[in-house]
């Protein structure tokens, strides 16, 4: 009886040390596909001369902005590319370019017609997130084409990254200004990026400057859609990564919540760096804060080592540079300059 239960017992063990051997196995596996796919997002084609820009507006209405689209049309086709509107473009629906439905049916052909090599956003505002899940990304992933804007298409950034494909993180349609001279480096950073040219940046030097060298994929945008996305399948995995954000229009105790949350949350663990965007029109509330918004964030993210640049001219300011979402970059932070290099 006693060789029997030690034979049973040992039989018990054997199989249990192969399961577990070859669960193990399957782990190692698949972390490592997961690793390769994390790794290797696809480049959309970049533009030439003859190439077709779908413009759609996936978030807020365009009320009154006919005349800037049809500016950003102009654009194009000075740099010899051809435009074509989404079919509910001026649509209204409430607050929204149109309804759910219908602002999904232009951003659905955009991505799926194999004629259009770029998508450009019209504007931001919100409603971006309420299509997300209505949004079929197999034939875009197949064929990827460049993905433009900033703002609320930060929940298009995001769940665009997570299909594998880097998108640019630049100018809107209904930014362009009168006199485009204006904006003279926002729209060649996102014409020579469309066109392929090597993008890089020396950033003006920060006190605030949280000094170090790393490298990783570069992703984010607008923080409070960062935020809105967090828990949900959209949400980011920035380990490895250097996040990149930017907003507008909040207090800073709203800021230092946003940053708390998503510490909370795990989102800083393995993170590589963090290059700080505009802040813009932050107000201010009866209660003062008592800090700079930049030392808000310094207090945030005390916890990490990764380095911290401030002052890249991207978000809610005229001078809102291209960012390659997506794509590999050498970060070196020192108090006198930042570098940011696109591999």
């Amino acid at each position: 009886m006693y060789i029997y239960i030690m034979s049973k017992t040992l039989l018990i063990l054997s199989l249990f040390s192969v399961v577990f051997f070859f669960g193990i196995e399957k782990s190692t596996s698949q972390n490592i596909a997961n690793e390769k796919q994390h790794n290797t997002l696809k480049q959309p084609p970049y533009l030439k001369t003859g190439d077709t820009v779908a413009i759609v507006a996936p978030s807020g209405i365009l009320k009154n902005r006919t005349d800037e689209v049809q500016q950003a049309q102009a654009l194009l086709n000075s740099w010899g590319l051809h435009s074509v509107l989404g079919k509910h473009v001026f649509s209204k629906a409430d607050h929204f370019a149109g309804t759910d439905d219908e602002r999904c049916e232009d951003l659905q052909e955009a991505l799926d017609n194999p004629k259009i090599s770029a998508i450009w956003c019209a504007r931001g505002g919100y409603g971006t997130v309420r299509i997300l899940d209505k949004l079929d990304y197999s034939t875009f992933k197949q064929n990827p084409k460049w993905l433009i804007g900033y703002s609320d298409i930060t929940a298009l950034h995001n769940q665009i990254h997570n299909e594998g494909v880097e998108s640019l993180h630049a100018i809107l349609c209904v930014s362009l200004p009168e006199d485009e001279s204006e904006i003279q480096a926002s729209i060649s950073t996102f014409k020579n990026t469309l066109f392929g040219t090597p993008l890089s940046y020396i950033l003006e030097g920060s006190n605030y400057n949280k000094t170090g060298t790393t490298s990783g994929q570069l992703v984010g945008g607008n923080l409070t859609m960062i935020h809105t996305l967090l828990g949900s399948k959209t949400s980011i995995d920035t380990s490895g990564k250097i996040l990149f954000i930017e907003e507008i229009g909040e207090y800073k105790y709203h800021i230092d919540r946003m940053l708390q949350s998503l510490k909370r949350a795990g989102y800083f663990d393995n993170c590589k760096g963090l290059i700080v965007g505009d802040m813009t029109k932050l107000r201010t509330n009866t209660t003062l804060w008592g800090t700079s918004v930049e030392q808000l964030i310094l207090d945030a993210l005390s916890d990490y080592d990764f380095p911290i640049a401030f002052n890249m001219p991207a978000g809610h300011e005229k001078d809102n540079q291209a960012l390659i979402l997506g794509r590999t970059i050498q970060l070196v932070v020192s108090s006198s300059q930042s570098s940011i290099l696109f591999n």
